[in-house]
């Protein structure tokens, strides 16, 4: 199949204007890119009028949750469910995310244990629609750790444990391991500051990961909790709002092999969230509070230094529910003092370098994963939170949302 985009503006992934141009899909990848006045000649090519829209790179989630329940199309109250309605709810999310402009998906950790690599390869089957996913498995937390316990697959204690894990996952065809290495406030009010690893723990992690070809993911809070993950080798460090300056430099010491993602949105919807009168949000708003405050301030240094930030905030909680993720592009515009076009490059370009595949550019030779846009997200992203605004939506040179109308050459 050959398609041609026309009458569009181009948002490349970079963090530069848009600019008018025409771009040929042929199976499915891109094959040119040209930029105004210079156009595309495709005998019989679909043509895709854009109308003066934008298409741009589809978008990369780098946090998330396909098994935290909850989407903008069913909520769920209640966190844990059994094995087989969060099957269901997981293959949903999936969807979902894909329906809202998001074409790949960073998995930052699973309720239940095979499931996001059943639905990765259903994906990939082409059986049911959704993102292209790096899977995980259950978050692993160590045996004991009160207030994150998030599943029983070999979590015992010690570096002996910690490899059966890495094996156990990797035999599973797991992409990426998720370790909680902080407590959480959320759960456990004023836990953020423990510490659930120790460092022979991590040097198992890092050295297993290597032989199985693992990625890891790690939920860390502090410079403590940092330097474990950093030990650890983590491909994607989450949150660590509570580091100080020299972590920070840390942080940019390794900005080539690490990135960070605030997962800011949980804390936003927590902050905005009305709950109804029997539920305590509380300490969540007082833990979001505290951490937006200090991410205020992180986020833009640790951007100034360098560091690959991503967006992905926690979706799936019944006041954040999957579907809403484009959220977090307004939220680094309106907390972190980023424009429009460097939060666009955030989800798209600095998205697709996590998932270590050719996604998140317009460029030739890159997989055809590509929004058409009704309307200019380099000035404003938030007309990317509206799913009817995604005129086209194109994941490997397929439409999972054809345009309305077509014309052949």
């Amino acid at each position: 199949m050959t398609t041609l985009f026309t009458n569009i503006r181009i948002f490349d992934g970079s963090p530069n204007a848009s600019r008018e141009g025409q771009v040929l899909v042929d199976g499915e990848r891109i094959a040119k890119v040209a930029y105004a006045p210079e156009t595309i000649d495709a005998p019989g090519a679909t043509i895709v009028d854009g109308h003066g829209g934008t298409l741009m790179p589809g978008m990369v989630e780098a946090h998330a949750h396909l098994t935290w329940a909850s989407s903008v199309e069913k909520i769920y109250h209640a966190f844990i469910l059994p094995p087989e309605e969060l099957e269901v709810a997981a293959t949903r999310n999936a969807r979902v995310l894909l329906d809202h402009g998001f074409t790949s998906a960073y998995s930052a950790g699973a309720l239940g244990d095979g499931i996001e690599v059943r639905l990765a390869a259903a994906i990939n089957a082409g059986e049911t629609p959704g993102p292209r996913l790096i899977p995980s498995t259950l978050e692993r937390s160590p045996e004991g750790a009160e207030g994150v316990d998030t599943g029983d697959v070999f979590n015992g204690r010690g570096p002996e444990a910690m490899r059966a894990f890495m094996k156990y996952c990797a035999d599973q065809g797991i992409g990426s391991v998720k370790l909680v290495i902080s407590g959480e406030d959320a759960l456990k009010p004023g836990s953020h500051s423990d510490l659930l690893y120790t460092t022979d723990e991590m040097d198992a992690a890092r050295e297993a990961a290597r032989e199985y070809g693992l990625w890891i993911a790690t939920h860390a809070y502090t410079d403590e909790a940092v330097d474990l993950a950093l030990r650890a080798g983590a491909r994607i460090i989450y949150h660590a709002s509570y580091i100080g300056e020299r972590t920070a430099e840390k942080l940019a010491a390794h900005k080539d092999e690490v990135f960070y993602g605030p997962g800011c949105g949980v804390s936003v919807a927590a902050l905005e969230a009305s709950p109804p009168p029997h539920i305590d949000m509380s300490h969540m708003k007082h833990s979001a509070a505290e951490r937006m405050e200090l991410e205020g301030k992180l986020v833009p240094a640790l951007k100034a230094m360098g560091v690959r930030t991503l967006i992905g905030g926690d979706y799936g909680f019944p006041f954040n529910p999957n579907g809403c993720n484009a959220r977090d592009l307004q939220h680094f515009v309106d907390y972190f003092g980023y424009s429009p076009v460097e939060a666009l490059a955030a989800a798209t370009s600095l998205g697709g370098e996590l998932m270590g595949i050719e996604v998140g550019r317009i460029e030739e030779g890159y997989l055809a994963d590509l929004l058409l846009v009704d309307g200019d997200p380099t000035q404003d992203v938030a007309i990317l939170q509206g799913k009817d605004n995604l005129k086209a939506i194109m994941k490997g040179g397929t439409f999972h949302k054809a345009p309305l109308e077509t014309v052949t050459a």
